[in-house]
């Protein structure tokens, strides 16, 4: 793109919004809109809308138009990231209306596609790229009305009544006020309380949200408080079935500043938007912001100059990608407060990946055969117990078994069962066959460790995993005041009665008890433990990171591990963050990593993992992840991403071959 190249626009969703958009190209200074898409292409008046753009059938075809070189997505909510992700894998660039996904997890997977395919994507909020946002910015870096206390802001209106058939009050289309103009009050509010520190915007550390869910499940009015790092309280509020005020009042210390109907800024056609001063003493001026460009024109100038310059995201006051996720990420919180999900985010209504398709299984990940399982495993193991609903993991959990991944790590424990749920539908809903899958069972976490628990457990967990059995089974913790015996001989019961199928052991146990386990067992004619689930990592746990927890990183547990070939389903194998910007010899606010991690002989083996990625070209945590691959004894790593771009880049890893010198010049 060149400085004088006109940004060629196609638009998916031809609605009121998208007449307004066509609107702010037509008044542009770098666009023109080239194409229409549209699933009903010969309905009346459609073409009269928008005069100057071809009707396209179907959003498919604008896709593959070459005319089009980006795309804006005014689709119903439910919609967005989909087609985004879509287009993105076209080539497009993209711009979506807001919200750009229906959750922070949906954003970061289009900021993902977005970064793999080298376009721009950004969210669609006008207001934040026009003048009269870059002059109230000004302003409060100025310190008008002194230090920032206090914000209050809310986009509301009524409807008059409920419209079952409106988008606003369909559960199906993500309706209600939080997602549609909730967004607002919550951007503004973080862009106020960031520009006091001098950044483009800040994320709030407290959250609560209230609000009324209608008779059509979705919230007709609702309000939060945020509170930031900086001491500013916000209070939000937005609604479809009130009319409020949708005035922002920033309120200082020696004064406040009011903006009317700030959203809309100076008008949709231009004219003027006033900032009003009041301060100390009754005094009160008025700033006027005069601008003669419509309200869109600067959305759709902002996108096109990112784009002619190849950048990939709006520059501030703009939404970029890190401020498009943290926005949705309160949003999430606000909606979770007030217990609002939509229904496409169940389990049973959401039954292809986030870009519409059927889930199919991939061979990038690599597969191993594991004594004792009849289905080969990929080499690493997924877990997932960071993830807040089904909508979120699914992300995570769909990228993952397109991989080539098959390994799934769940645990009685974790979350309050919730995992297991989430496994369970996930599973059921894309309707992945069982046996391809390795599912890993875990119980009798302490304070409940006996052997009488775990059948209980086990039971709970298959209803929840939606399965007959487990392929692995661990014992989450030890008890060393029952007799080994004991455990064996419960777990021994459910193997025969086909619950377990595979391999079982301890998790957190030490080699003396796998030993004393093992030996019972071979005397009795039991199942034996085959199994292993401890810490190992290039970096030696010195700490426990949680009670009873047991590393079998040392000389000691590798000749164990080696002379039995025992395979460890290694948790914490990157050292949860050691090898990454996070840790340092200079670096001692993470409680965790100093207790856990930091020793001279640890900090040689991450300069050697540094020294070794950057000859490589890769980075130390690929290295840690290729070194426990490269043992001469199994080690399964679970890994833990929280985004797919953090999936993404461990798999990244698993084209790292050590040889056996390396492995031992890393140990050092």
């Amino acid at each position: 793109m060149t400085e004088t190249t006109s940004i060629r626009w196609g638009i998916i969703g031809p609605g009121t919004i998208a007449r307004t958009f066509a609107d702010g190209i037509a008044h542009s200074r770098t666009g023109k809109l080239v194409a229409i898409a549209s699933r009903n292409p010969d309905r009346p008046g459609l073409a009269d809308h928008f005069p100057d753009a071809r009707i396209v059938s179907g959003y498919e075809a604008l896709l593959d138009d070459p005319e089009v070189d980006a795309i804006y997505i005014a689709t119903p909510h439910t919609a967005h990231a989909e087609w985004a992700i879509k287009a993105l894998r076209a080539g497009k660039h993209v711009l979506v209306e807001k919200p750009i996904g229906l959750s922070a997890f949906a954003a970061e997977a289009i900021f993902h596609e977005a970064k793999k395919a080298g376009r721009f994507a950004g969210e669609a909020f006008m207001y934040r790229v026009h003048p009269q946002t870059v002059k109230l910015v000004e302003l409060i870096k100025g310190g008008v009305i002194g230090d920032i206390r206090i914000i209050r802001s809310s986009f509301g209106f009524n409807m008059g009544s409920v419209k079952p058939d409106h988008r606003l009050f369909s559960n199906e289309t993500a309706g209600g006020g939080i997602l549609d103009v909730g967004g607002y009050p919550v951007s503004m509010a973080r862009l106020i309380a960031g520009s006091v520190d001098g950044k483009p915007f800040l994320e709030p550390e407290f959250v609560s949200g209230a609000g009324h869910l209608g008779q059509t499940g979705v919230d007709e009015w609702a309000s939060a408080v945020l509170k930031f790092p900086n001491g500013i309280v916000a209070e939000v509020s937005c609604s479809i079935m009130a009319d409020q005020d949708n005035t922002l009042r920033i309120i200082g210390s020696q004064g406040r500043i009011e903006v009317k109907d700030f959203w809309f800024a100076s008008g949709h056609k231009g004219g003027v938007g006033k900032l009003e001063l009041f301060g100390s003493g009754g005094k009160h001026e008025t700033i006027e912001v005069e601008e003669s460009r419509w309200l869109y024109s600067f959305e759709v100038d902002a996108a096109g100059e990112a784009i002619r310059e190849g950048r990939q995201e709006f520059a501030a006051p703009g939404m970029s990608w890190a401020d498009s996720t943290g926005n949705l990420r309160v949003l999430d919180q606000w909606r979770a407060a007030i217990g609002l999900e939509y229904t496409v985010e169940k389990a049973a209504f959401r039954t292809r990946t986030i870009s519409g398709d059927t889930l199919k299984p991939g061979n990038a990940i690599p597969k191993r055969s594991i004594p004792g399982l009849a289905t080969s495993a990929s080499v690493v193991a997924l877990g997932f117990e960071f993830f807040p609903n089904f909508a979120a993991a699914a992300l995570t959990l769909d990228s993952f078994y397109e991989a080539g991944g098959n390994l799934f790590d769940t645990a009685y424990i974790y979350a309050g069962g919730k995992t297991e749920e989430i496994f369970g539908d996930w599973h059921t809903s894309r309707n992945v066959p069982r046996e391809e899958l390795v599912l890993i069972g875990k119980g009798a976490h302490s304070p409940l460790c006996y052997p009488d628990v775990i059948g209980k457990q086990l039971s709970r967990s298959l209803d929840r995993l939606k399965t007959d059995y487990v392929d692995l089974y661990f014992m989450h913790r030890d008890n060393t005041d029952i007799p080994v015996g004991e455990f064996v001989d419960a777990i021994d019961a459910e193997v025969r009665a086909g619950r377990i199928r595979g391999p079982f052991g301890g998790s957190n146990w030490t080699r003396e008890r796998m030993d004393e386990a093992i030996a019972y067992a071979e005397k009795t004619g039991k199942t034996a433990p085959g199994a292993l689930s401890n810490n190992f990592s290039l970096a030696e746990m010195l700490d426990p990171i949680w009670a009873g927890c047991v590393a079998a990183s040392d000389d000691r547990w590798k000749a164990w591990l080696n002379s039995g070939q025992i395979p460890n389903f290694a948790w914490s194998s990157q050292g949860r963050g050691f090898f990454t910007h996070r840790a340092g010899r200079d670096k001692r606010d993470d409680e965790e990593l100093v207790r856990v991690w930091y020793s001279e002989k640890n900090f040689g083996r991450r300069d050697r993992a540094i020294e070794l990625a950057t000859k490589l070209g890769r980075n130390p945590i690929h290295i840690a992840l290729a070194y426990v691959l490269a043992q001469p004894f199994p080690v399964i790593p679970l890994i833990g991403p929280r985004t797919l771009g953090e999936l993404e880049d461990s798999l990244s890893a698993l084209d790292i071959k050590l040889t056996p010198d390396q492995v031992k010049w890393l140990e050092g």
